[in-house]
């Protein structure tokens, strides 16, 4: 159990849990459990560390790389008979087309390499994209213990909640564990524990204790922390290296580190430029617009209709619903008293932040500010989910079939200026002018 904590830490209670819903080789274990937890939890490390450390017998599979059932079922298959189903060539590689065969052949796989007396596990990472598969697949891993008559559990690895898996049609439901997020005293432990080994513990333990004063408001994905942390600790450094400050000098050492974590803050989560490039762009100094695709958000071309979108997305966030017949109403002419007004709204409604909005109040802006005659077609739609996916809309309540999907603008108000301009429409111009 001591080599367990000293690899994975701040888990003491989730290792625990497993630990006692493992038990002994052949015991049997539970049908099914579910874990959940949000992104950079350590679902996936936590999981994967245990199983290798007891060297229990199991079969990883990522379900993003095996978007089919068929290779998904494959690739179990041939994990559990030690075969890598990569290798061209591979004459005894197994091919499974439906999950009756896939029980048939678990049977014999369990079979040849004796392991009919301990629990063989199958752990399915990105669990979510099983949703979008057959509809047998998922109950057939629920029930997988009952039809293959085999000592075996299915390991769930997801960032949503069971609730959002349960089939209509019913099923048997698993053990289901929660990973909470990491505190930022277990990220400053976790942190703190990867420091080189020219440095002291102290010292790297300070310059983590800065990042995270910096970056935890903003940003609390372990990977995210750690590839910051990796990124600018040379900066850190620098001043002890040229001799100019000593270990314990925090003041000077804040102060010749804090505009480089400024500047990186502009690229939490985007990784736009890579490790070289950040590290030659600390080095000469130069201003964060100036460096190729820093910030290429300011600089992306859009199709035509999603400029539109994003305008409409954008005025729909800052813009009460009250106000939308008075402002949005096709063929009404702009004037000043109504200028005046809405920038006052304008101005009081950016302080609070940008608001959830329904797709239908979404199409109803957009319809307003084209000039053309624009259909519902799929081609629209789209657009919309591309600018879900370039991180310029958020999708928030996607599951509320009641109220339908809603959507808030996370672009800058600089931005939707950029793209005003390059729309040449006369409603266009003044809803430039009031943002």
């Amino acid at each position: 159990m001591s080599q367990l904590e000293s690899m994975v830490l701040c888990r003491e209670a989730q290792v625990s849990t497993l630990k006692s819903l493992f038990g002994e080789r052949h015991h049997f274990s539970f049908s099914s459990i579910f874990i959940y937890g949000h992104t950079a939890s350590g679902k996936t490390y936590v999981t994967q560390t245990l199983l290798k450390t007891l060297e229990l017998p199991h079969a990883f599979v990522n379900c993003v790389e095996c978007f089919t059932s068929r290779l998904l079922l494959e690739q179990i298959l041939n994990k559990l008979s030690h075969l890598d189903s990569s290798e061209a060539g591979c004459s005894t590689e197994m091919t499974c087309e439906t999950f009756n065969d896939f029980i048939r052949l678990f049977k014999q796989v369990t079979s040849a390499e004796h392991l009919q007396d301990q629990t063989v596990y199958i752990v399915l990472d990105k669990a979510d994209y099983l949703r979008d598969m057959e509809a047998n697949l998922l109950p057939g891993f629920l029930r997988l213990q009952e039809l293959t008559d085999r000592n075996v559990t299915v390991i769930f690895l997801s960032e949503i909640i069971w609730e959002k898996f349960r089939p209509n049609t019913g099923c048997f439901e698993p053990f289901v564990l929660y990973f909470p997020d990491y505190s930022i005293g277990n990220l400053q432990k976790i942190l703190s524990h990867d420091h080189p080994p020219e440095y002291s513990a102290d010292f790297y333990a300070a310059y983590i204790n800065i990042l995270l004063g910096v970056f935890y408001t903003v940003c609390r994905d372990l990977k995210e922390l750690r590839h910051l942390a990796v990124l600018n600790f040379p900066k850190y450094c620098e001043p002890v290296v040229k001799g100019e400050a000593g270990e314990r000098d925090t003041r000077k050492l804040w102060r010749n580190i804090e505009p480089h974590l400024k500047k990186a803050m502009q690229t939490v989560y985007l990784r736009e430029i890579s490790s070289s490039q950040w590290e030659k762009f600390q080095k000469d100094d130069t201003d964060p617009g100036q460096l190729k695709g820093l910030s290429a958000y300011t600089h992306m071309e859009l199709p035509y209709y999603s400029k539109f979108i994003l305008i409409a997305a954008y005025l729909a966030s800052y813009n009460p619903a009250r106000t939308d017949r008075r402002f949005f109403l096709k063929h009404m002419l702009w004037c000043k008293k109504k200028s005046s007004v809405l920038f006052s709204q304008q101005t009081s409604n950016h302080l609070l932040g940008p608001k959830p909005f329904p797709l239908d109040r979404l199409l109803a802006i957009l319809y307003s500010i084209v000039d053309s005659r624009v259909a519902p077609t799929a081609n629209i739609f789209s657009q919309i989910t591309s600018l879900v996916t370039l991180q310029l809309l958020t999708l928030v309540g996607h599951e509320d079939q009641l109220n339908g999907p809603k959507y808030k603008c996370t672009v800058s108000l600089d931005f939707i200026r950029a793209i005003a301009r390059t729309v040449n429409f006369d409603i266009i111009k003044y809803l430039y002018d009031f943002l």
